[in-house]
């Protein structure tokens, strides 16, 4: 061996006693499921690098502080306006920093996808049981996840202190003081005082860009190494089994396709802020508190809450010199406590009640093979898409020339009545599909020839169904019968002939 070769396997050994290598390179082998839908999380990781980078360019131009200033910058129709300082400094960003303009935009579409791929990669995992038994904690800190999302995009939204943003966080300051007997003293400590006050958008500022990045570093991180120590769920097939995993190795294929996908989401991200304009905060102008603008929409993942705070009728009660406020209290407290409450405790509800609580999965479940749970799952999506829906009901009303207090109460109706259709007609859905599988792995396929039986009659012929794709049936083929069905002669059609 040359003086190079031994100098370089003393430098493997020295790495080696010092870094798990030996483990890096079993890891390297490690196999991922090619299915589109694995690809989800990854769509939502690569948002959020790209949040992270042009969050981290923006906080050198920003000025998170609520001062008062005029502008004096390049948009005319406001140029001396007086205005906070961190409204200045995001018009300054838009239109005098190069590139600027671009980076918001970008960073704003990257925070919409980024939460949309959580909640897509949510509904997977919960359609397929991917959460049951080792996955209960990975679940609870995807959920955990998709919560900070939330928070982190409103606090996002809330930092321009344009009029839009104001009026958002003026609902915000509404909702913490509908909270009985603490509600007022949360709202004062956040607020600094009387709304608007001065403090919020120094407060909010490292809340945004130090406390809850923190949260979603440790959460994906955390997430992401239970994927890897609890391995992949997978479709069912051929040599699946809940103890290994078939798939693409880590280096080089699935490197391969991750680094395509991450090229392409940076890629669609920079052309849809390019050429998609979100949040023209120039347009709605400074924020004031006796101002507000109509048509005025939140940001897609807030609008159920917008709209449960438009449905619930105004109710409100004395109690012992107390007023509650029930119309803000129930859909914007209640609501979305009860609803992360009961999707915390799906995998631990569901495995009590099959009787899996004791067996591990690793095999992914087809929605029609369990057709309550993937009843209720569709229920709950419709229940929020009505009440999305109803965040927007005055701007609904008005394309359409409808009432809007007739609107709202069709909404009302809808809210009840369209999820508990929406979980029959998908639990009889499943439940024919499932039928209409069972048929045909016992009668095969038609293959399209009609023969004449000894009788006098005519059937079809069938034959095995011996295609396997990624999620079929539990059943396996070997036990089914195929073929031409075995039924008792049947009379001749026309007997006298």
């Amino acid at each position: 061996m040359s003086r190079a070769g031994r100098r370089a396997e003393r430098l493997a050994d020295a790495a080696d006693a010092r870094l798990p290598v030996v483990e890096g390179g079993a890891l390297l082998r490690k196999a991922f499921p090619e299915h589109w839908s694995f690809f989800l999380g990854e769509l939502a990781l690569y948002s959020l690098l790209v949040l992270i980078l042009t969050g981290v360019w923006l906080t050198f131009f920003f000025q998170p502080e609520m001062r008062e200033v005029v502008y004096a910058g390049s948009y005319t129709p406001l140029r001396g306006v007086r205005m906070s300082a961190a409204f200045d400094s995001t018009l300054r960003i838009s239109f005098d920093v190069r590139g600027g303009l671009l980076m918001r935009q970008l960073h704003h579409w990257a925070a919409l996808v980024f939460v949309a791929a959580i909640g897509l990669h949510m509904l997977r995992i919960f359609f397929t049981g991917a959460f049951r038994r080792p996955r209960e904690l990975n679940w609870v800190i995807g959920l955990t996840l998709f919560v900070v999302s939330l928070a982190e995009g409103f606090a996002g939204y809330s930092l321009p202190d344009d009029l839009l943003s104001g009026t958002g966080l003026r609902i915000a300051q509404g909702i913490m003081g509908s909270i009985p007997l603490v509600g007022t003293y949360a709202a004062f400590f956040a607020f600094g005082g009387q709304f608007p006050g001065h403090d919020i958008i120094t407060r909010l500022y490292p809340v945004h860009i130090l406390l809850l990045p923190g949260a979603l570093i440790a959460l994906v991180t955390v997430h992401l190494v239970l994927v890897f120590r609890l391995k992949h769920t997978q479709w069912r097939g051929p040599g699946r089994t809940n103890r290994d995993v078939r798939g693409k190795p880590l280096y080089p294929q699935f490197t391969a396709t991750s680094a395509g996908l991450s090229l392409t989401v940076f890629g669609m991200l920079a052309l849809l802020s390019a050429v998609a304009q979100v949040n023209p905060v120039w347009k709605y102008g400074p924020y004031r508190p006796d101002l507000v603008s109509t048509g005025s929409q939140p940001d897609w993942y807030v609008g159920f809450l917008e709209g449960a705070l438009r449905l619930v009728p105004p109710w409100e009660t004395n109690v012992a010199g107390h007023t509650v406020m029930w119309n803000v209290l129930l859909p914007a407290v209640v609501l979305p406590g009860l609803l992360f409450a009961v999707l915390y405790a799906v995998p631990f509800v569901e495995q009590r009640l099959t009787g899996e609580w004791h067996t591990e999965r690793h095999l992914c479940d087809r929605p029609r093979e369990r057709p309550v749970r993937t009843g209720l799952g569709v229920a709950g999506t419709v229940f929020y898409g009505v009440l999305l829906l109803a965040g927007g009901n005055d701007i609904i009303a008005l394309t359409f020339r409808v009432s809007v207090d007739a609107l709202t109460w069709v909404l009302r109706i809808a809210l009840v009545v369209a999820p508990a259709l929406a979980f029959l007609v998908t639990r009889w859905l499943c439940r024919a599909l499932t039928a209409a599988e069972r048929e045909r792995l016992d009668e095969g396929v038609p293959t399209g020839e009609i023969r004449q039986t000894l009788a006098g009659g005519y059937e079809s012929d069938h034959e095995p169904v011996a295609a396997f794709r990624p999620g079929a049936p539990r059943r396996p083929l070997t036990g089914a019968r195929t073929g031409t069905p075995s039924r008792p002669p049947r009379a001749p059609e026309h007997p006298d002939r």
